[in-house]
């Protein structure tokens, strides 16, 4: 019985053993015949059978999705056998799904996914640049990812980080192009600034997800002004602290930095035609070039303000013989008198001293708030105003034409030294002998002066405007009066550059004519916050301004996803 059952066994397995062959034969032959069929579609087509990741400029491919990790990686989406920091290159081993976009601030306008690994920096990794030009956006981005700038260099090596000059005079200057594919990033603009945002947005990919995604960037703003003002008159800010915001502005891609460093509190900048007006804080010419030059580095212009013919207290309290006085002779706080030409004088000296320590091209005038115009008879009030209107643009002029007299030969001043002036646009008026030049800017903060004008007049006028709308970009120190510090949630969810004033948006026709924004500091209590706690305050408020100069539409992230973003980002 026992000889027979083993019998019957070793017969059983040797069936099975015949079979196991003939089946493993089979399988042999089928494999052969998918890879013979396969290796002539690719000799006669080209086409890989999405065993690899696309990589044309048009963006991948449709394939597969991304498949298991287990034999191929760790389950970190790294591909099997690289390290963190390492750029895994596709391989027939893997097929990668197609790339989702960067989350960046500001968000980016266009990106079109491929299917790759994207982007990591290491050690060896290289920038290299094909125009010297572009030395110091090189220099910036190696320091802050870690690798090695390595100049102008024809040849390509993994890893590399190449930037490019394309010169191209038909495009926006600041617009740029981001490539990530094949183990490589390429950031090309047809100018400087547009090639430092390229960098900007790179930086924002590593330091949010570790990894730069495969695929193209196109990216341009859609206001050519994107700022912040700085109040430095009344709270005096250490350099180093308007340094460090400067490297913020210049991380989200803002590019103007305004001081306005002149007011009845103070006067903070070092002066040699004037030293007599400047406060015992102030900053010295060699700390300001210090931060203009930090600040060109960035692709910031900072642009400086000595608003006048009111808020000139400090210039005053230097020369008490040149403030301006009522009928009654009492004396009005902030304001000079604009019928002096020694008022003149003294104004036009620092606006020619100072251009040279601001080499920008954009300048502000200020203009706002002449203390003579807020009464209800200007002319009676002052009746010297009155009186040197009359003589200067005839028998009809009234001290709202004088004071337009001044702004224009203010920016006749600076507009001989190659600047863009702009002004408050409390300093337009309606109608009268005089009318501010057409090339300066409206500076829009506020519709609650007497008289005031809507935001479609300025702009029907042909004006080009500044956004400053003081409902929504204004951080009044101490909420004086009704103000309340705004929030980055209301920003982000309720203005657009075309709310100029209140919350009301002007017609569209007028957008071209909007060239853009500035979030405000103002101290008018100064020791309401510290400098640190100014910092804090404005971090969210900026990042939504920036978003929404950079793109007007409605952001594709809700305002929670928005913050969660600035917060991994820094």
């Amino acid at each position: 019985m026992g000889r027979r059952l083993a019998g019957v066994s070793q017969h059983r397995q040797q069936r099975q053993h015949r079979r196991r062959a003939s089946v493993q034969r089979i399988k042999q032959r089928r494999v052969a015949v998918v890879a013979l069929t396969a290796g002539a579609l690719v000799a006669a087509t080209g086409v890989s059978l999405g065993l690899w990741a696309s990589s044309d400029d048009d963006g991948g491919s449709e394939g597969p999705a991304a498949t298991s990790s287990e034999g191929r990686g760790d389950g970190s989406g790294r591909a099997a056998g690289t390290t963190p920091g390492e750029s895994p290159s596709p391989s027939p081993s893997r097929s990668y799904p197609l790339s989702a976009a960067p989350r960046t601030i500001p968000a980016v306008r266009d990106h079109t996914a491929e299917r790759g690994p994207g982007w990591q920096p290491a050690k060896g990794h290289r920038v290299v640049v094909d125009d010297p030009a572009l030395a110091d956006e090189g220099r910036l981005i190696a320091g802050e990812l870690g690798l090695t700038y390595a100049g102008e260099k024809d040849d390509e090596r993994a890893g590399d980080l190449r930037l490019v000059l394309n010169r191209d005079s038909g495009a926006n200057p600041e617009s740029y192009t981001l490539t990530v594919r094949g183990g490589r990033v390429t950031v090309s603009g047809p100018g400087e600034a547009g090639v430092f945002y390229g960098t900007r947005t790179l930086k924002q990919e590593i330091k949010g997800a570790g990894t730069a995604p495969e695929g193209v960037v196109r990216d341009e703003p859609a206001k050519q002004r994107r700022g912040l003002m700085l109040d430095i008159a009344r709270k005096h800010y250490s350099a180093d602290w308007i340094e460090d915001r400067i490297r913020e502005l210049g991380d989200l891609k803002f590019n103007e930095l305004g001081l306005h460093f002149s007011d009845d509190q103070g006067f903070r900048i070092e002066s040699d035609s004037h030293p007599e007006v400047v406060s015992r804080d102030h900053l010295t010419k060699t700390q300001v070039k210090e931060i203009v030059d930090l600040a060109a580095s960035r692709h910031i212009t900072v642009v400086p303000e000595i608003d006048s013919p009111g808020h000139l207290g400090a210039v005053i309290a230097a020369h008490p013989d040149l403030q301006l006085r009522n009928a009654s002779g009492g004396a009005v706080r902030g304001a000079i008198d604009i019928s002096e030409e020694e008022s003149a004088r003294i104004v036009d000296d620092l606006l020619k001293e100072y251009a040279g320590l601001f080499p920008g091209r954009q300048w502000h005038l200020g203009a706002d708030e002449y203390q003579a115009l807020v009464v209800s008879d200007p002319e009676a009030s002052f009746p010297k105003l009155a009186a040197a209107a009359r003589e200067r643009y005839g028998p009809g002029a009234t001290v709202e034409d004088l004071t337009t007299g001044w702004l224009n030969d203010r920016a006749a001043t600076v507009r001989a030294h190659d600047r863009t002036p702009r002004a408050w646009n409390d300093g337009f008026f309606r109608g009268g002998s005089v009318q501010a030049a057409k090339d300066i800017q409206v500076a829009y903060w506020t519709g609650k002066e007497i008289g005031a004008r809507q935001p479609a007049e300025y702009l029907a006028e042909g004006r080009k405007v500044i956004n400053y709308n003081d409902e929504f970009l204004y951080y009044v120190l101490g909420e004086p009066l009704t103000f309340v510090y705004p929030t980055g949630q209301r920003i982000y969810e309720q203005w657009t550059p075309r709310v100029l004033r209140g919350t009301t948006a002007v017609p569209e026709r007028y957008d071209d004519q909007i060239i853009g924004g500035s979030f405000a500091i103002w101290g008018d209590l100064p020791r309401s916050q510290t400098q640190e706690q100014v910092a804090a305050g404005i971090r969210l408020p900026l990042r939504a301004t920036v978003q929404k100069l950079w793109n007007p539409d409605r952001p594709a992230l809700s305002w929670a996803e928005f913050r969660a973003l600035a917060d991994r980002l820094g």
